[in-house]
Formats: C-alpha cells, structure tokens, sequence
C-alpha cells in the first residue's frame, strides 16, 4: 500500500467516524431544526464516503495496470485551479391559489444543496420553503480547489417535508439528563469534547483501530432509521462550457413527481455565478533575464528581466522594475493561439525564440537566452502556458474573481458553563430549558469538514 493508498483510507476513516458522530446526534435531537441539520450532515457524510471509496478503486485499478505493463499516458497535463459556485437561486413555481389567494394546506419544505467536484463536496446552508417564497436562495460561496479544465460539478437539490409535530427521537427525553449530568459544569468547548468522544464509539473496527483495507460497518438499522429523510428533488452537472464572468440559466434534471411530500414546484431551471480562475492565470509561470529584439536591426537588443503571467510575457528593465511594479518596458502578448518556435539556423544568434499570433496582427518577437539549458526552460514554459490556456478556454480571456465565503452564521456561546443554558439563572429551580443546539451541531460539523479537506 502506498502513501495515497494510505492518505484516502484515513479519510475515509474520519467520515466513517463523522457519519456515526452524526447519526448519534440524530438519535439524540429532541427538536426539529436540530435533526434536519443533523440528518443533512449524515446524508453529507454518506456522500464523501462513496466518492472516496471510488478513489480509491480508481487508484488501485491504475496500480494494477501498472504492475502488468499498461503505462500511464505521458501526454502533457493541463494546470490545476480554483472552481467557484455563488449566488445559486433555484424559481418556484407555486399556482395561483397558493401563492396570491394563499389557499390550501401551508406545504413547507427544508431544502439545500449538495455540491461535488470529485472528492470534494460541500453542502449549502439549509433553507426552509414554503408557498410564501418564490425563489430558493443560498447565499454560500462554494470553492473548489485543485480541479482540472475538465471538471464536473455536481449540484444536487435534496428536500425533507417538514411536519409540524416532530417525534421525539429513541434517546430524545434523555438527553437533558444526560447534558446536565456529564457536561453540566462544562464550557462550550466540552460540548467538541463530548461529540468527539461519540465519533470514537463509532470507530470502523471493533478495537478501535483500523487495519490496512478495513470495510466500515454499516450504519445500525435504529440509527440510520431515525430522524427526517432527505430525498434527492432535482440535479444537474456544470463544465467549464458553463463558466461565466456573471450569472447565468442552468437546466434541472426533475428527480420528484407532485405525489411525493416532499416534492416542491420547481420551473426546472437555476441560476448562479460560477467562476474558474487557472492557476497559470494567477500565479506567475516562469521568469528569468531574456534578450528582446525591439527594432528591425539585428544588434538592437535589450537586456531585459522577463515575468511570463497571464496572456503576457512583461519584459521590464530589471527585477527590480518588477518588484516595485514599475510598468514594464515591453508586454508581449501570449494566448492559446500564439505560436512559439525556436530556430538555430542562424550560428550567431543559435538559442532564438520566436512568439507570434496565428491570426490577426502580424507581428513576430524576437528573444534570445544566455544558454541552452535556458531556452529549453523558457520554450517549455511557453508551450505549456498556450496549452494551459486552451484546454481552459473562456477562463483564461478575462481574469474571473472569486468572492470569498461568508462566515457560517453562529451563535456566541454564553461565558459559564453549558448547565447555565439549561437552568436560567433567573429561575433556576422554575423547571428546564432545552437549549437550541442546531448552531452548535452545525458549527461542530462544519469544523470537523473543514479538517478533513
């Protein structure tokens, strides 16, 4: 087993232990937002485990055929780079007695988004639906990093029918006695305290650690059959074909017919931002001293410290020119239709490099190298950054920003202990409060994601 055999079982390991964190939460929620969140972070759970273990498959069946002579293809690689999905809306499309008369029974919903790029998925924020919206609204900013140019973006719309009498769950009733037994003189940092020690009750093997290609048990049918369920109500998948400096109208793909409860009026379509930024449009791709002809006149040459970034090769004085951001002395335009050649015919000038368009102006830049290990260098560079850009296309014509993510919304627990959110000090022999935990379920969850990635 190599390392990355070894780095996606731990993983997988983690979740498996998220998951059965999760689904004792679940077992103990004795209110409704509190199993909706608890429910979506098990669904949420359930989902990286499959897509990790199919990893997993890929990269033992690429070992395989390695082992028996099959090679990897030595064809070039386009760069990586960050995938960003924003502002996604999702229209209703309620009847008129609904909506404007506001007749029939209220039909409400708890939805949210489940988003996938290979490994990685994210989930939304969770929203509650009901005839008196007429759009669905998730207000994350979802990046993606590390994704190729030929990326799938999974977006998937999961509902739950909310009822308004929530069953109290097997160990619901406990759980006051339980939180002000255990935990009652502890602070908000106990409650990580004890959810971690409920995910190690949920270890994959039965000692506690687990060896080298474990299979996780499943889920206990008393754990898995508690809580309200999630069932998938529309999806789609977005490519690079789809990225756009703005918003844009995707097609739903309908999972649900109107019989199902938890089936809500979609008019089958999304809109959203969903951006692409290349890491070679980011991140400077080479830079070094080059020689550049600027005039007609063969002995015209300047001495000049080069940067290739973009679609341009800035030519300045010297680095220094560069590192203060004085404007450069050339810019040199690149992009995927640019031609790079090298010629050395010439026994004077033999380390040349030529850059022109294929189309359009015609005009052709000379640069010369001081050794041959530098032409190399920069040729390649060159003829990687045009390949870079036309397997990206449309990403690479403007640069695209990326609005950093909000902040999950959380609540500031209270100094003292988790017995004073139980017991009001005001009265504290009055009888008990159940505190609202979803905040803290969410937080807890979101964190535990955040390591894992």
């Amino acid at each position: 087993m190599n390392t990355q055999d070894e780095e996606v079982l731990k993983q997988i390991e983690r979740e498996v232990r998220m998951r059965e964190g999760a689904s004792k939460l679940l077992a103990a929620c004795s209110q409704r937002e509190q199993a909706l969140e608890a429910s979506k972070g098990l669904l949420t759970c359930n989902t990286r485990i499959l897509a990790l273990l199919s990893q997993l498959q890929r990269m033992r069946k690429a070992q395989i055929l390695q082992r028996v002579g099959h090679r990897s293809s030595d064809d070039i690689v386009s760069c990586m780079g960050k995938v960003a999905l924003s502002d996604l809306r999702i229209p209703l499309m309620w009847k008129d007695s609904e909506y404007f008369k506001n007749k029939g029974e209220l039909h409400r919903c708890a939805v949210f988004c489940l988003l996938q790029c290979g490994t990685q998925i994210h989930d939304t924020d969770l929203v509650m639906v009901d005839r008196t919206l007429t759009d669905i609204c998730f207000e994350d900013t979802i990046i993606f990093n590390d994704v190729g140019p030929e990326f799938q973006l999974r977006v998937e719309l999961y509902s739950s029918c909310v009822v308004e009498d929530f069953p109290l769950g097997a160990l619901g009733p406990r759980r006051l006695s339980r939180l002000g037994g255990s935990l009652g003189c502890s602070s908000g940092k106990k409650i990580r305290a004890a959810f971690e020690s409920a995910t190690v009750c949920g270890s994959i093997s039965s000692g506690g650690v687990a060896g080298p290609g474990s299979v996780p048990p499943p889920l206990s049918p008393d754990m898995s059959a508690l809580g309200p369920k999630y069932n998938l109500l529309a999806h789609t998948i977005l490519r690079i074909e789809h990225v756009q400096d703005g918003f844009k109208t995707h097609d739903l793909s309908l999972a649900a017919t109107e019989d199902c409860p938890f089936w809500l009026p979609l008019y089958g379509n999304m809109c959203c931002r969903l951006v692409a930024q290349p890491l070679c449009m980011i991140q400077p791709v080479t830079s070094g001293q080059l020689k550049v002809k600027l005039e007609e006149d063969l002995n015209c040459w300047e001495n000049v410290y080069a940067v290739l970034r973009g679609q341009s090769l800035l030519c300045y004085q010297s680095q220094e020119d560069m590192e203060s951001e004085d404007k450069p002395l050339l810019v040199i335009p690149v992009k995927k239709d640019t031609i790079v050649c090298v010629s050395e015919r010439d026994p004077v000038q033999c380390q040349t490099i030529y850059i022109s368009k294929q189309r359009g102006e015609d005009i052709t830049y000379t640069l010369t190298t001081h050794t041959p290990e530098d032409t190399q260098r920069w040729t390649e560079a060159l003829w990687q950054h045009i390949y870079n850009m036309s397997q990206w296309k449309q990403c690479c014509e403007d640069f695209m920003k990326i609005e950093m993510p909000s902040s999950r919304k959380s609540i500031t627990l209270k100094q003292g202990s988790l017995y004073h959110e139980i017991v009001t000090p005001s009265s504290p022999r009055e009888g008990l409060v159940v505190p609202d935990l979803s905040v803290e379920i969410r937080t807890l969850l979101s964190s535990y994601y955040k390591e894992s990635y």
